[in-house]
C-alpha cells in the first residue's frame, strides 16, 4: 500500500491490493484500462452487447486471477489477454452466422490496418482471412493483429509454441495462394 505522498499507485501495486482483496484497487485499474479495452475489443466483435458482457468478464477475471499474476510484464497486457480468451469464448459459443461482422463505413477514421482488412487497399485480405480455418485465423490475429510474439501467442491461445509457428507458416502459404 503506497502513502498519500508516494503519488499514484502502478498497475502492478493495484494487482497486487486486488489479489488482497482490494475492491478500491479494482475498481481504479476499471477506471484505467476499460475504455481502451473496450476499444479493442469492439475493433474484433461489432456487437456492443458483447463486447460489454466481456468486458464484465474480464474484470471479474482480473478479481478471481490477481493472485496469479506472475508480475512478469505489464498489467496491462496481462488484461488484454483475459479480455481476448474471454472474447474468443464468447464466439465460440455463439453459432457462426451469429458472429457480427465490423461495418467498414463507421463514423469514425480508419486506420490503416482496418482499410486493408476491409480489402480496400490490398485486394480481397479481408475475405482472405474469412476463409482461414479458425485456429489459423486466432495464430494471425494474435501474432499479426495484435503484435503477440509467439510465445505470448502461445500462452494466450493455450498452444505449444511449434504450434503457433505451424499454424502461421499454413496461414502465410494460405494466404499466399488466395492473394497471388
Amino acid at each position: 500500500m503506497t502513502s498519500p505522498c508516494s503519488g499514484p499507485r502502478t498497475d502492478a501495486d493495484l494487482v497486487a491490493a486486488v489479489a488482497t482483496g482490494s475492491s478500491a484497487a479494482l475498481e481504479e485499474l476499471y477506471r484505467r484500462h476499460a475504455g481502451w479495452l473496450a476499444v479493442r475489443l469492439g475493433r474484433r466483435c461489432a456487437d456492443p452487447q458483447l463486447v460489454d458482457e466481456v468486458l464484465q468478464d474480464t474484470f471479474v477475471s482480473v478479481w478471481k486471477g490477481a493472485k496469479g499474476y506472475s508480475g512478469r510484464g505489464e498489467p496491462a497486457a496481462w488484461m488484454w489477454g483475459i479480455a481476448v480468451r474471454r472474447l474468443v469464448d464468447a464466439l465460440r459459443r455463439r453459432p457462426p452466422a451469429a458472429h457480427p461482422i465490423v461495418e467498414a463505413d463507421l463514423d469514425v477514421v480508419e486506420s490503416a490496418e482496418d482499410r486493408v482488412l476491409v480489402g480496400v487497399e490490398h485486394g480481397d485480405l479481408a475475405g482472405a482471412l474469412d476463409r482461414l480455418s479458425p485456429e489459423l485465423r486466432a495464430v494471425v490475429q494474435a501474432t499479426v493483429l495484435d503484435g503477440l510474439t509467439t510465445r505470448e501467442a502461445a500462452h494466450l491461445l493455450g498452444l505449444r509454441q511449434g504450434t503457433v509457428k505451424t499454424r502461421m507458416m499454413r496461414a502465410r502459404q494460405q494466404l499466399r495462394k488466395e492473394l497471388a
